[in-house]
């Protein structure tokens, strides 16, 4: 597609903006009329529950623990230390990684402590972290909801590194190494049942408010690899035409059975998952968003989230718009304001409920584009949200940045729209 110019692309997105009630949302003022409006608008969602969610990150120590190693004693402080900023913040949900990379935050009989408690993979760290973060995160009337990532095993791809009683290296037949790391094999049924089971044995011993997953089904592309399922797809892919709906099949099938397991476990708990933004783009679909993104979760990931919303699998869908909403970025391949009333219009009468998550991260980070030095960028998200009565709720990437707030963005979230507390939507 040729280059954009900087005033065609600007005036194309501001007739989008004015479409969705952004031209509003960008203006630096508003009158005493859009006033009135903002707390008809805060009256409403107080009434029907907003989730205010941040994502709480334990893969390489991202958020916690700050590093491996540190006492039972250590670990526990941190992490109420999370939770009691994130009460500060109003916010109504933590989101924590407790099987990041086919390991455990509890004490699990399917698979070894994480590495990222004590820095050795199977040792017992003392304590129990999903335990204490549920009792510790209900206490200060926030929901947890327990982040597993279903296939990525390791990232490094040598099996010797896994300690020796991991269900990886006594099953070598179900791993893939890809770009670097190790995955299960999302086409076995014997994969799809074990990371089912090991998942929701967090969901048999403690009152979670929801089963979480991320943006990793299939692994991201790598340039020049293959993920070799060719034996796999011989033995499993006869029926479908090509290897690419064989493979959406295997997720739709670990997203379908899991749902129903959800429910019959513990029936009053969520299933919510958080792809990357972009479904497809309307120049490979017309049902596709307009965008230009180089990854398309149903093409390159064979997860086919617009249909998990639209036939009412999930409960919840919390897809990552990890872009500005400044109608002079250009910041392609995606614009928030181009993809949120487009997940609006999928997530309408569908019965399930639309978070999205925001790109906390990138706020006052000097890497990132303009619009992401200004401390006012995510709060406009919010406002632009509020045009779309779909969108229930922000969810925040991540714990760290909530605290560290380089450029008080977060602060200006709070400040500009969770004056008051809000309960879950239900």
């Amino acid at each position: 597609m040729g280059r954009v110019t900087r005033r065609a692309f600007a005036g194309a997105m501001l007739a989008g903006l004015t479409a969705a009630g952004g031209a509003v949302a960008w203006g630096a003022t508003t009158g005493g009329d859009a006033d009135e409006h903002e707390k008809a608008e805060a009256r409403r969602r107080a009434g029907s529950g907003e989730l205010r969610g941040m994502w709480l990150s334990t893969v390489t120590n991202r958020d916690w623990p700050s590093r491996a190693g540190l006492t039972a004693a250590e670990q526990r402080a941190e992490l109420l230390a999370h939770l009691d900023m994130a009460a500060r913040c109003r916010l109504n949900a933590v989101i924590f990684q407790v099987r990041p990379t086919a390991d455990a935050l509890w004490p699990s009989p399917y698979e070894p402590w994480s590495q990222y408690l004590t820095g050795a993979q199977g040792e017992d760290p003392g304590w129990d972290p999903l335990g204490t973060a549920v009792e510790e995160a209900h206490a200060r009337g926030l929901e947890l909801h327990a982040w597993f990532n279903p296939y990525r095993i390791a990232n490094h791809a040598d099996p010797t590194k896994l300690v020796a009683s991991h269900p990886a290296r006594e099953n070598p037949d179900w791993v893939v190494p890809y770009g670097g790391k190790l995955y299960y094999n999302p086409g076995l049924p014997a994969v799809r049942a074990f990371v089912q089971d090991a998942m929701l044995d967090a969901l048999k011993k403690y009152a979670i408010d929801a089963v979480h997953w991320d943006d990793y089904f299939y692994p991201y592309p790598v340039a020049g690899e293959v993920f070799d399922d060719d034996a796999t797809y011989t033995q499993y892919g006869g029926d479908f035409e090509d290897r690419a709906s064989w493979r959406r099949d295997n997720t739709d099938k670990l997203v379908r059975e899991t749902a129903v397991r959800v429910k019959k476990i513990r029936p009053g708990t969520q299933f919510g998952i958080s792809p990357f933004g972009v479904w497809r783009n309307a120049s490979t679909d017309s049902l596709g968003s307009d965008t230009q993104a180089g990854v398309q979760t149903y093409d390159d990931l064979y997860a086919d989230t617009r249909k998990w919303v639209r036939e009412g699998w999930i409960d919840y869908i919390c897809p990552q718009l990890y872009w500005s909403a400044h109608p002079l970025d250009q910041q392609v391949p995606a614009n928030y304001a181009v993809l949120l009333p487009w997940w609006a219009e999928v997530a309408r009468g569908s019965g399930t409920q639309l978070y999205i998550g925001e790109a906390l991260y990138k706020a006052g980070d000097p890497a990132q584009p303009e619009a992401w030095q200004d401390p006012a960028e995510l709060s406009r998200h919010l406002t632009l949200a509020k045009e779309h009565p779909e969108a229930r709720g922000h969810v925040f990437f991540a714990a760290k940045e909530v605290g560290e707030d380089k450029i008080g963005a977060m602060a200006r979230v709070v400040a500009d729209h969770y004056q008051r507390s809000a309960r879950t939507p239900r």
